[in-house]
């Protein structure tokens, strides 16, 4: 709907007239390379047009295909019984039996009057049938049989009448009215609009004779009015008319015609019908050009046809420089289409021609430069200067169509008009397209910080390009605007809960009933859960997406988000077994549809989770869309919280850390960007490596020490030298012992310890926030052995002896305490004695061998 006010506002503008149109489209269609299939007003298009084709599937059966469907309706019905029967179509189509048409096509002339069609089954026309029908009805009351051949021997033929009235029909006329036989039923049927009739008593002989047979009208204007306005019959038989459209629009539907058989995609198919419906409309509305058509006025399927043909015709009518003076971008002049948009972004909002210009040249140099890969690239410049634009129209002087008057002030209002509303959750001063309408939407800290950001970029490029001081915009004015960025929410791991209630095979097997077709919707989303994915990258899979190497199970897929593609990651057995199943019900059911399995060539490109309509050839996948809203339904019957499907992605990224992963870890299996989009996915502090460092780093004397407990090191926050220092001290300078480090020179270099590792009475021995929990096990383990002395004397020797490491428990409590830690210190365990029995841990090599190892392969 936006192409409309786009295109009409750029007929006054200085880009190509409606003439220069139409002399452009005479010679496109004139040229050498038009299919002359498309160049008629009334054109019959084959049944077996690789585009337009009509033809039932069913072989020899001659009656037309539904628009939506490739079989005729009778073989429709019968092809879903046996399909759901479990028959696939190459049995379906050998025992299939052709049907004829119920009507009539194309009718052959007269075998008296080439002129006039014949209209009976003895290929007579209507007068000439009026006169068999008497004389076979006299010979059968005589007894005598009835003679064609010696009755056609007695006639004469009778003078033609000509091409049917109605303005928009291609076939000859019939009948004395002038009408052909379909339009001379629907003129009865209508109540003869005008009461035209001939006059009584007028016979064939009349004409035999050389006379003319006259028509009488009631009124004779709504006769011919009706004769204008009346459709073509529509019919499935190959026709197409466009008879009574303006030179233009007419010129313009055959260019587009042609057109779109030059395109290579999928979903693009027009069945006749909706053409027609389409000429009709524009016949009805007395239209110049598709760029007048109102497509509210017309059904859902021609307005799509509609639509797409006014993409092609921009792209014609339109170079790129027309289209900054008509107020659009037209994405394809840059090569650039993004999935499921419009490729016009509409400029017209922004009122001031100088704030749209500039938006047109910072729009044009991205695309040209760095083309985008999302829409919202190019869709958040445009949203920022239309509400700047609503601004000034309203409150600057002149409305702000004078760029010399803008100062300081201005921007400074704008930016405290933005902050008010997004404060006080009002609407925004501009209209945006929401769905299929524009209005105007609630200013969030979201939507400001895009405004803020994006006027800025595009003032500060017109600033750096020297647009600015052309125009006379001054420099106060653009660098007011703020560096704003409104902080990013994120979505948090599944709950305890939750995941129990989206992992449970009941429910699972309720997901199911969620997916009527089979299209593979519990295993996208087990695919999700167990590979982190993001959603497209799962339900966008081609059919081969799984393999082994090295015994190994692989899953390949692309990362089109951070420009990844075809990247492999090992998946569990048990999700390859599922995707196995899945491939071979998407082949059968490639086969159910074929008759044949996909070849080798076929195979790469099919979708693993294939769409239901509008996918022949098995190549279009399902949409997110499509999975995301089956998925709220299922969840909407659990009794769980609200969930949606990229939690999962945040619940496996923190899984990983929990189990010993680090963020690059996390980064390269998930596909991030960078470490800190790594982190952003993981939640449990705990988790944090920079925490354990932290932790590793608040160290308290140890209990053999002269005074227990004293804080040795602050943690953080610490500048860049003493962290350096502090490095080389956990590294070089200690060593870890059971329950904390060792400081003791000698014993850190490699020698013996001269104290027998007796740590908890050295006064080198020191603690660290990593070994909190382990000593809060000790504690416990001393206060059990005291409660089970025999006698008092012998518990209060127990605590006397755990008094200095008590001592030094409390000291590292409140150090932890003071650096807002203990409570992460307390749920981390950094210090379990099983995780040395690991093979990471207890499998060592020995350094020379692995460097002999090493200098043998380089010579090899």
């Amino acid at each position: 709907m936006t192409t409309l006010p786009l295109l009409i506002a750029a007929r006054t503008e200085t880009t190509r007239t409606g003439s220069d149109r139409l002399e452009m489209l005479h010679a496109l269609i004139a040229a050498p390379t038009f299919d002359p299939l498309f160049r008629p007003d009334s054109m019959t298009i084959p049944g077996d047009n690789d585009v337009y084709g009509w033809n039932c599937r069913v072989s020899a059966c001659e009656r037309s295909q539904t628009p939506t469907k490739t079989f005729c309706a009778t073989h429709a019905d019968e092809w879903y019984t046996w399909r759901d029967g479990g028959g696939n179509i190459a049995e379906f189509l050998r025992q299939a039996k052709p049907l004829a048409s119920r009507s009539q096509r194309t009718f052959r002339p007269c075998l008296l009057c080439p002129q006039t069609p014949a209209r009976s089954r003895e290929g007579l026309c209507f007068l000439h049938s009026r006169r068999f029908v008497s004389y076979n009805k006299l010979r059968r009351q005589s007894g005598r049989a009835v003679d064609l051949a010696a009755w056609l021997a007695t006639q004469q033929e009778l003078p033609g009448f000509g091409k049917c009235q109605v303005v928009s029909c291609a076939d000859t006329a019939d009948h004395p009215l002038r009408l052909c036989g379909r339009h001379r039923y629907r003129y009865q049927r209508q109540g003869s609009p005008g009461g035209a009739r001939l006059p009584t008593g007028w016979t064939p002989r009349i004409l035999e004779q050389g006379g003319t047979i006259s028509v009488i009208y009631q009124d004779e204007a709504a006769f011919r009015q009706w004769c204008t306005s009346s459709s073509p019959v529509t019919r499935m038989n190959g026709r197409l008319t466009l008879l009574g459209l303006r030179p233009l629009v007419k010129a313009e539907i055959k260019w587009a015609l042609f057109h779109h058989t030059q395109q290579q995609f999928e979903g693009g198919r027009w069945p006749l019908p909706w053409i027609q419906y389409l000429i009709n409309a524009c016949r009805d509305q007395a239209v110049d050009s598709l760029i007048d058509f109102d497509h509210r006025a017309a059904a859902q399927h021609p307005g799509q046809v509609a639509r797409v043909m006014l993409d092609y015709l921009r792209q014609l009518y339109f170079t790129r420089a027309d289209t900054k003076d008509a107020g659009f971008i037209e994405t394809e002049h840059y090569g650039v289409h993004f999935n499921h948009r419009s490729t016009v972004l509409d400029l017209s909002a922004v009122s001031q021609r100088w704030l749209r210009d500039l938006l047109w040249d910072f729009l044009d140099s991205r695309l040209t430069v760095d083309p985008p890969r999302g829409f919202s690239t190019v869709s958040a410049p445009r949203r920022g200067c239309v509400e700047l634009s609503a601004f000034l129209e309203a409150h600057a002087p002149g409305g702000g169509h004078d760029p010399a008057l803008l100062t300081e002030a201005h921007a400074v209002d704008f930016v405290a008009d933005q902050r008010h509303r997004a404060k006080h959750g009002l609407r925004s001063l501009g209209f945006y397209i929401v769905g299929s309408k524009a209005e105007q939407t609630v200013v969030t800290n979201g939507t400001m910080a895009t405004t803020f950001s994006n006027v800025r970029r595009v003032l500060r490029a017109a600033l750096d390009l020297g647009e600015a001081e052309r125009i006379g915009l001054g420099r106060a004015f653009i660098v007011t605007f703020p560096i704003y960025t409104a902080k990013a929410g994120r979505r948090r791991p599944f709950p305890d809960d939750v995941a129990r209630a989206l992992a449970n095979e009941a429910n699972l097997a309720r997901l199911e009933t969620f997916d009527l077709d089979d299209r593979g919707l519990r295993d996208i989303w087990e695919a999700l859960v167990l590979t982190g994915r993001r959603g497209t990258e799962v339900s966008k899979v081609r059919l081969d997406c799984i393999g082994r190497l090295n015994r190994i199970p692989i899953f390949w897929h692309d990362q089109t988000k951070v420009g990844n593609y075809d990247q492999a990651i090992r998946i569990p057995e048990r999700l390859y077994e599922r995707i196995q199943k899945r491939q071979a019900k998407t082949v059968a059911r490639f086969i159910q549809n074929h008759g044949r399995p996909p070849t080798s060539e076929e195979r790469p490109r099919l979708a693993l989770f294939p769409r239901r309509s509008t996918n022949r050839d098995g190549t279009h996948s399902v949409s997110h869309n499509w999975f995301s809203s089956a998925f709220r339904s299922w969840v909407d019957t659990l009794d769980i919280a609200h969930c949606v499907p990229h939690q999962a992605r945040h619940t496996l990224a923190t899984n990983l850390l929990r189990n010993g992963a680090n963020l690059s870890h996390v980064k390269r299996y998930l596909g991030q960007v960078s470490e800190r989009m790594a982190e952003h996915y993981t939640h449990l502090a705990n988790t944090d490596p920079r925490l354990n460092e932290a932790l590793n780093a608040v160290w308290v004397s140890g209990p053999g020490s002269a005074e227990p407990g004293v804080l040795l090191s602050s943690g953080e926050p610490m500048g860049r030298e003493e962290a350096e220092a502090l490095a080389i001290d956990l590294t070089r300078r200690s060593t870890p012992a059971e329950g904390g480090f060792c400081t003791f020179q000698p014993v850190v270099n490699g020698d013996t310890c001269p104290w027998n590792m007796d740590c908890h009475n050295c006064d080198k021995f020191v603690l660290s926030g990593a070994d909190l929990v382990y000593w809060h096990r000790k504690r416990e383990q001393w206060r059990t052995l005291a409660e089970r002395a025999p006698d008092g004397a012998t518990a209060d020797f127990l605590h006397d002896v755990f008094e200095p490491t008590a001592r030094a428990i409390a000291g590292l409590e409140k150090a932890l305490e003071a650096l807002g830690l203990l409570d992460e210190a307390l749920t981390l365990d950094l210090r379990r004695p099983q995780d040395y029995f690991g093979r990471v841990w207890s499998t060592a090599f020995r350094a020379q061998e692995l460097a002999r190892h090493e200098s043998e392969d380089e010579a090899a």
